[in-house]
């Protein structure tokens, strides 16, 4: 296909067109005319630049290689020679350049970006525990795009070492549970005991010997603060055994500690399990009807018919959480479906209708996509008519067909994902997403379109398949996997297999879309089949063959129907967390039933955290503006013969309450005077500090009794950046931060995901002795790169110009030769008479 540089120019052709026209008209010769047209034309097409963009392999016996030596002190950990004997090796062979990092911190990250140029290869020695500048993996995906193909060296561990640190909220609630989590990490993987000690203002809470086999370890603790203010968690470790570092021994957690939050709850029933339970944890208004919502951070309707809001209390509630508070909307016998919610004005604010959901289950589509090598050297010819991909044969009518997929009319109210396979899988849309939204259709084709194949990678097709596993294992409705691939999975086939097995053991459907080439049409030995079309017959799936050009057209079943909410009939519905990660349920330990729902349907774009097992929504929230909504489609648990939920504030399930009432307040801080908030720090690292004043006055705050410096970066917010000092707690106008080791020596050993990274990203990881043996033989077959070039046609367009030119100049003069010869031959018969 040709390009042009300069498509602007084509518009001289206008003036050409319309000159030739005119003269036309005026009677000049139409030959001569239409053929200078031609010519001018040919000539506007070669001043607008056209070109193609060429393919070809490059590669070099003797690469240029980047040996990034990572010799900050969390490395004393390891043998102390790998990166030198390693250099040694390379450079006799290959043009090798040495670049060390040292200090109390590693910017891997930086240093990758900084020297990946496309025309060489980095090999990394060092425990990948980046801490400072760009993110590691974001460092390997840029350096993969430019053309740099990354390796890790992991050096020897000599000696062992032990570290400690909290994570947690900085700010917490009056007389509230509050948790945080003591990691401990080791840098070696034998087992080891340590025991712990852990003081909150100087008294000792907890005292503990605790045993640890892996490389991590995290430990849950939970604390009431009874005081307001600023309060200090320390915490130490003792280990057993070998050590090497006490600086990472001992970390100090700061918070600070503020008044209950304000809400308001809407109930008639004040004695409730829910009602309970907000009592406790919160400053808890309770009314029948919405009153004064100032300085209230949430409001819970609890119960509530539509009649029973004003359309002046409806409006009041969407400005109010738009402006950045929290709704908590419950149900029961008298709210949503019972309480003629369904398109009324209070549903546009909350994340669900008030209406049973039209089917049971849904539809799960899983799309596995071929990005191997050999998708680049098979020779297809690939036309997209309607999509627009192209450079890469084969490859290009994988995307094509995959995209084809993507605008099926049976997925548009379907849960669909993208999972690449080469030489490992690759999660490509981050989990399934919602198709009913457009925009996630257009992130995804643009993903794929963006999908590069390596020149080495193979085809491991059970590594895809084993992530589609992971997605629909739970999954419940129609569940398909769509393999698009050119069908060289001959290496693989046998795990390819058992990964298709456990995939229709589970009840889902398999596709396979065989985009046709010319090394690709191995057989199976056993059953004479190809590949694809065996694997298919395996599992009683489905296999197409897709000729250049072609798309394919998969029909999608009909989902099942439920007639009517009678249709099931049970006696209780147990709870399951479809969302696990999210803020709500992460920390939840959710187990219980219930006996009733209020039946509703999420909306497009809602977050369903909580079902019942059958499939219906208990816990959806979104956000609404600046605030945040959740609905609770089950009741408050109240003790009458009508309840059905008793369960759910009970034990660990009324975190479930907590919880949720934590996310839609957000900030649990007063909005009054001055509030400053800035997380704890890391010696050598800056603290961030921002302060918002809710009260007129002049914002100052003071470190040690000096002033620091703010910058207005908003409207009544002021942030500032310094260094607070030494190891040890501060206070910044009596706001705590605490100083704890430098950040270098929390990850000790070598980073868990760096290989998987690394392989990732085209590379591989290697011990020394390997690297020895096998680096440079990877990085020879790894300089091979797919290059594109541009390459002019402007001078065939010249040359047809000057062609057509001269043919009509000739033909013009070859008749004008005849005419006067005719007319010679007539003078002298004229004369002769």
């Amino acid at each position: 296909m040709v390009n042009l540089e300069h498509p602007e120019l084509l518009w001289l052709m206008v003036p050409v067109l319309a000159a030739g026209i005119y003269l036309i008209r005026k009677g000049a010769k139409k030959g001569l005319i239409i053929s200078r047209i031609v010519v001018l034309t040919l000539l506007v097409i070669a001043l607008a630049s056209p070109y193609n963009v060429m393919s070809k392999v490059s590669s070099s016996e003797t690469p240029d290689i980047v040996l990034i030596s990572d010799e900050t002190s969390s490395m004393e950990l390891f043998e102390q020679q790998t990166a030198t004997e390693l250099y040694e090796s390379l450079a006799a062979n290959t043009p090798t350049n040495v670049v060390k990092l040292s200090g109390d911190s590693t910017a891997l990250g930086d240093t990758i970006v900084q020297y990946a140029r496309g025309d060489n290869q980095i090999v990394i020695v060092s425990d990948g525990n980046s801490n400072k500048g760009q993110d590691l993996e974001d460092a390997l995906v840029f350096a993969r795009e430019t053309g740099t193909t990354v390796y890790s060296v992991t050096p020897e561990l000599q000696v062992n070492d032990v570290s400690l640190y909290i994570s947690g909220d900085k700010t917490v609630v009056l007389d509230n549970e509050y948790q945080f989590d003591l990691v401990v990490q080791q840098a070696g993987d034998t087992p080891i005991s340590y025991q712990i000690e852990m003081y909150v203002d100087d008294q000792l809470v907890r005292s503990r010997i605790y045993d640890q086999e892996d490389n991590s370890k995290t430990i849950p603790v939970t604390h009431i603060f009874d005081s307001l203010g600023a309060h200090t968690i320390t915490a130490s470790i003792t280990a057993s055994g070998e050590d090497s570092h006490p600086i990472n021994n001992i970390f100090y957690k700061t918070v600070y500690v503020v008044p209950k939050p304000k809400i308001q709850l809407i109930t008639d029933e004040t004695s409730s399990p829910m009602a309970n339970v907000l009592l406790n944890l919160y400053d808890t208004s309770l009314n029948t009807q919405l009153t004064d919502l100032e300085n209230k951070k949430a409001v819970v309707l609890d119960n509530r018919n539509i009649n029973s809001l004003s359309g002046s209390d409806v409006q009041a509630l969407k400005d109010y959480v738009s402006s950045g508070n929290g709704l908590y909307v419950v149900g029961g016998d008298s709210s949503y479906d019972f309480g003629n919610y369904l398109n009324s004005s209070l549903e546009g604010i909350l994340p669900i209708y008030s209406k049973a959901s039209e089917w049971k289950g849904g539809r799960n589509v899983v799309i596995v996509l071929d990005i191997s090598s050999s998708t680049i050297n098979q020779s297809s010819t690939a036309t997209e008519s309607s999509v627009g991909v192209q450079g890469n044969p084969v490859g290009d009518e994988i995307k094509a067909n995959a995209i084809s997929i993507l605008r099926n009319e049976g997925l548009r109210s379907a849960n669909v994902g993208v999972i690449a396979f080469g030489t490992e899988g690759t999660d490509v849309s981050n989990g399934l997403v919602y198709f009913g939204v457009p925009s996630n259709i257009e992130r995804l084709e643009s993903q794929i379109l963006t999908l590069t194949p390596s020149l080495t990678s193979q085809t491991s097709l059970d590594s895809g398949l084993s992530i589609a596993d992971e997605w629909l294992k739970s999954g419940t409705g129609e569940l398909d996997v769509i393999i698009v691939s050119d069908g060289g999975i001959a290496d693989y086939y046998t795990q390819s297999i058992e990964a298709s097995k456990k995939l229709a053991e589970q009840n889902v459907k398999l596709y396979f879309v065989h985009i046709l080439s010319t090394a690709t049409m191995y057989r199976d030995p056993n059953t004479r089949l190809i590949y694809g079309e065996s694997l298919m017959k395996a599992v009683n799936g489905t296999y197409f063959q897709i000729q250049k050009g072609e798309r394919v057209n998969l029909v999608f079943d009909e989902l099942q129907q439920s007639d009517t909410n009678e249709s099931i009939d049970f006696a209780v519905f147990p709870l399951v967390k479809y969302n696990p990660t999210h803020f709500v349920t992460k920390n939840v330990n959710l187990s219980g039933n219930i006996t009733g729902y209020n039946d509703v349907t999420p909306k497009p774009g809602a977050d369903r955290l909580i079902l019942t097992s059958t499939g219906k929504p208990v816990l959806t929230v979104w956000r609404y503006g600046l605030g945040r909504v959740a609905s609770l489609s089950t009741d408050n648990g109240k003790g009458n013969d009508n309840m059905w939920s008793t369960q759910m504030y009970s034990g660990n399930n009324s975190k479930l309450t907590s919880s949720t009432m934590n996310w839609l307040i957000g900030d649990p801080q007063v909005e009054e005077g001055a509030v400053l908030e800035a997380d704890d720090t890391w010696f050598g690292t800056s603290a961030q500090l921002k302060l918002t004043m809710y009260d007129e006055g002049i914002p100052t705050i003071e470190l040690d009794g000096k002033d620091i410096d703010l910058s207005l970066t908003g409207k009544n917010t002021y942030e500032a950046t310094t260094d607070v000092g030494q190891v040890g707690v501060h206070y910044i106008s009596g706001y705590p931060i605490a100083v704890n080791y430098a950040l270098e020596y929390r990850d000790v050993g070598v980073n868990p995901k760096l290989a998987e990274m690394i392989k990732a990203n085209g590379g591989n990881t290697y011990t020394k002795s390997e690297a020895q043996a096998l680096l440079l033989k990877d990085a020879r077959e790894n300089s091979q790169k797919l290059i594109k070039e541009t390459v002019s046609q402007k001078i065939y367009f010249i040359l047809a110009a000057l062609i057509i030119f001269l043919l009509e100049v000739i033909i013009r003069r070859l008749r004008e030769i005849k005419e006067m010869k005719e007319q010679e031959k007539k003078m002298q018969e004229v004369t002769e008479a």
